[in-house]
């Protein structure tokens, strides 16, 4: 049976899978939080609870692995001329495709303006775009397809397996026992 901790502790944890602040916010020791923390994420009854919320959550959200790599796919893919117009100056964000403007990370607009008091007008406007990371995207998405490996892999002749060849010798050592006698 749950205690009032425990179920303070799966809503606490499902606000940023913070293990030990879910602690702290539970009602448990700072000092102890941590370990408190890693022990109620493998606890019998909370462990099912936390992961049923998390699955509830994914679904709700139609969070789903195809969504996901598609979402990378689009930060990884897309064309940064798409931005802008023929003659270089950029587009009206609502003009942008959908695609596109997911890839923007940042959008800084700033006014220009002229003159003081009464004398003073606009006259243009700075933008600043921050793109995403193409680089980073394509990483993910080919560690997802396994295009890279962080693991040396080793095989014999033809990828099998290995062949190991161990010798042992034996000395006979009755007659040098014999001698030193």
């Amino acid at each position: 049976m749950l205690s009032g901790k425990h179920t303070r502790f799966i809503e606490e944890y499902l606000v940023d899978l913070n293990a030990t602040q879910a602690a702290i916010a539970a009602g448990y020791s700072e000092r102890t939080a941590y370990s408190q923390g890693q022990r109620l994420l493998k606890h019998v009854e909370v462990a099912p609870l936390i992961q049923k919320a998390m699955d509830a959550r994914s679904k709700r959200l139609e969070i789903t692995a195809d969504r996901v790599l598609q979402e990378l796919a689009k930060l990884a893919f897309y064309d940064p001329m798409d931005i802008f117009e023929a003659d270089g100056s950029m587009k009206q964000i609502k003009d942008i495709d959908p695609n596109t403007r997911m890839a923007l990370a940042g959008l800084e607009v700033t006014e220009l303006f002229e003159g003081s008091g009464d004398e003073k007008h606009a006259y243009g406007l700075l933008k600043k775009i921050k793109l995403a990371d193409k680089g980073q995207n394509l990483e993910r998405l080919g560690r997802h397809l396994k295009l890279f490996s962080d693991k040396l892999e080793v095989t014999g002749k033809d990828g099998g397996p290995l062949q190991h060849k161990v010798s042992i010798t034996f000395v006979d050592t009755t007659n040098i026992n014999a001698a030193n006698e």
